[in-house]
């Protein structure tokens, strides 16, 4: 073979390419492609009608596949999609919150005595705030007792004081909030109680089945 056939034969072949882009009527430029519906190949400078709904290519100057976009999904399929997704971050960021907790509880005990001794700490602070609401409902009941036999020296006589009244209606104002702040330390005790089962439970989980004591 001469050199000059061989060179004509090197050219064919760099052409022949472009060529078969020619005679399938695709343009150098192209830049999306896709398979239809009917199976035909559609190129173009921005995705072609047919290839609504179908997964195209994003190409390069060089005909190479550079990113694929996948099918259109339905509005049903999206809030699918989404609704999965939010769940995956709800269970992460559970799970980091409960990695957080667990290390705080690690870090605070060293024992389950302690757990045990920091839940007697803490019933003993409630029980003294109770014992000392008690003594101020028990003042304050003093108190109303002797402003009303106060308002009674007034019965069938004079009106009474405009401040006495209003004394007494403080009086029992305070009481009443007192019993109810009584009435919540009360049921604190099996908050408390709870509480530290919980902390315990976990303390023996996160020490293979309690075996740290």
């Amino acid at each position: 073979m001469t050199k000059i056939a061989a060179a004509a034969l090197a050219a064919g072949i760099a052409l022949a390419p472009l060529a078969a882009l020619a005679q399938s009527n695709v343009p150098t430029s192209t830049s999306f492609r896709c398979t239809g519906t009917d199976g035909k190949k559609y190129y173009g400078s921005t995705i072609p009608p047919a290839c609504v709904g179908q997964p195209v290519e994003q190409l390069n100057a060089q005909g190479l596949v550079i990113k694929r976009i996948d099918a259109a999904v339905t509005a049903a399929e999206r809030e699918k999609k989404a609704a999965e997704e939010e769940e995956r971050r709800k269970r992460e960021a559970i799970s980091k919150e409960e990695g957080r907790r667990n290390r705080a509880l690690l870090a605070t005990y060293t024992s389950e005595k302690d757990i045990d001794s920091a839940r007697a700490r803490a019933l003993q602070d409630n029980e003294a705030a109770v014992k000392d609401i008690e003594k101020r409902i028990g003042g304050l009941k003093q108190r109303l007792a002797e402003q009303n036999k106060e308002l009674q020296f007034y019965a069938g006589k004079n009106k009474p004081p405009a401040k006495l009244t209003q004394d007494i209606q403080s009086t029992e104002f305070d009481i009443k909030a007192q019993e109810d702040l009584l009435a919540a330390k009360k049921k604190e005790v099996d908050q408390i109680n709870a509480r530290y089962d919980d902390d315990k439970k976990r303390y023996q989980e996160l020490t293979k089945g309690g075996g740290a004591k």
